[in-house]
């Protein structure tokens, strides 16, 4: 497998750096490596503060850029295909498939949908983002005036949003309004997770029942706000957890045995329609992924 290209991450030290020496805040907030890790890449000068290698002793202040130039590294394979089914001037639509990140983090760089639709699109820009383990279709502007368009009409919820996923039980109502707040709780990996959480911020799911299956259902859901994993917590939240998710349980909340990383597979989530109006000629788009085999209704096959 060739090695990528590198990367560098930079950062503007906010307050929660004031006063911290480099090496704790690096061990302190990025929990993916430990301190030793962080103390031998700085020592092999991969850190620098504001522009100039750094060891790790500093005491940082709040304006300060940090950066970590990330050699090349081996990416973790990833489908490397995505399906075009919408273009014009201002926009493109495409459909991601589960495995391939939709942004780099966590490891993924070339392995992304960004990556890959820019070697065809350089202008795209991403109006939004899926979970890694989540198929279906994404959207990206090919021009400043429909990126700002676009994102004002996400802001004021002026995109309709509908989903696929495969849930565990069977449900004992036709649809449901799940409005459970979600924010960070404690994760014994990561530190916090998004999930639900009285503290967290308002979230509105509509979930249908589309078919009853042994054990499982599968559902549609439309999705009045955009909080992260919102349908894979709302779903957990009401008793039926996503088949297969390694880190949501029922009621919402992490997995106590085992608890998994957020970008770990093994759902079944798809975002199956967008309806919105083109940022530049105002007419009504609904554009539509046909889902997976394993999220169709008996009649769909």
């Amino acid at each position: 497998m060739a090695l990528n290209d590198g990367y560098t991450y930079r950062e503007e030290l906010g307050r929660r750096a004031c006063g911290l020496t480099l090496l704790t805040y690096l061990t302190r907030h990025y929990l993916h490596s430990s301190e030793s890790d962080w103390q031998a890449r700085l020592e092999r000068g991969e850190v620098c503060l504001d522009g100039l290698p750094a060891r790790g002793p500093e005491t940082l202040r709040p304006g300060q850029v940090l950066e970590w130039r990330r050699p090349p590294w081996e990416e973790e394979d990833a489908p490397l295909h995505y399906a075009l089914i919408h273009q014009d001037a201002a926009l493109l639509a495409v459909v991601k498939p589960a495995g391939l990140p939709t942004l780099p983090g966590g490891g993924f760089l070339k392995h992304t949908l960004l990556a890959r639709v820019r070697a065809d699109f350089p202008e795209a820009r991403p109006l939004h983002r899926l979970g890694r383990g989540t198929s279906g279709l994404v959207l990206f502007a090919r021009t400043h005036e429909a990126g700002a368009n676009l994102a004002r009409a996400w802001r004021e919820r002026a995109v309709q949003k509908r989903y696929r996923a495969l849930a565990v039980g069977t449900p004992l109502q036709e649809e449901y309004a799940i409005t459970t707040p979600i924010g960070p709780v404690p994760h014994p990996r990561l530190g916090s997770v998004f999930a639900a959480s009285a503290a967290g911020k308002a979230a509105s799911s509509l979930a249908y029942v589309l078919e009853r299956r042994a054990a499982t259902a599968l559902f549609a859901v439309d999705i009045h706000t955009g909080r992260p994993h919102q349908i894979r917590i709302h779903l957990a939240a009401i008793g039926h957890p996503l088949v297969g998710d390694p880190l949501y349980a029922s009621g919402g909340l992490p997995r106590a045995d085992l608890p998994g990383l957020p970008g770990d597979l093994g759902y079944l989530l798809h975002a199956e329609r967008l309806t919105f109006l083109h940022p530049l000629t105002g007419e009504r788009l609904s554009l539509k992924a046909p889902p997976p085999p394993e999220l169709r209704r008996a009649d769909e096959t």
